[in-house]
């Protein structure tokens, strides 16, 4: 299902071009390592963030991410984007929530893309973070879409066709 999620959630929701400024978060889980792959093999600038050395090391040497950064070493995850070469963010695949999002927010270009399947950081709380920058979606025109797996079942083949011969080629990475 993972994969499924993430061939949805870049291909059929996010519908990206080539040249894309692609920030992944969670970019060490099962989604997140494959919508990175996904935006390098299309040919955009993929900047991923997970949290250890050891999470983000192979998504830079292994993996084809063009950056990589541990978030919990951030005190400050705007200047950590700004910091990147992404220079403004196109398209953000959401699976983190708080402080990621609030941060991607200020981030974004105009008429941005942010899809959304999950929000980890807010799974566990007893009251969920606010995010203060939502005024940004207005600024700067960003489309913000939610969606679910189950919704894309029919996906499948498309994915398998996608995904199986870079398995054949390379079992450790599809790009």
């Amino acid at each position: 299902m993972p994969g499924l999620t993430a061939y949805a959630g870049f291909y059929e929701v996010a519908s990206p071009k080539k040249g894309e400024y692609v920030f992944v978060s969670a970019a060490s889980g099962a989604v997140g390592q494959l919508v990175g792959q996904f935006a390098k093999l299309l040919g955009c600038y993929v900047v991923g963030s997970a949290g250890s050395k050891e999470k983000v090391d192979p998504w830079k040497n292994k993996f084809g991410f063009d950056e990589a950064f541990n978030y919990k070493e951030e005190q400050d995850l705007d200047a950590a984007l700004k910091g990147t070469s992404l220079k403004a963010l196109t398209f953000y695949f959401e699976k983190v929530g708080g402080k990621t999002l609030d941060a991607v927010l200020l981030n974004m270009r105009d008429h941005g893309r942010i899809v959304v399947c999950g929000m980890i950081s807010q799974y566990n709380l007893d009251e969920f973070e606010g995010i203060k920058n939502l005024i940004r979606i207005i600024y700067k025109r960003v489309l913000v879409q939610g969606f679910s797996v189950f919704d894309y079942y029919y996906l499948y083949p498309k994915f398998l066709e996608l995904v199986l011969p870079h398995i054949k080629e390379s079992p450790d990475c599809v790009h």
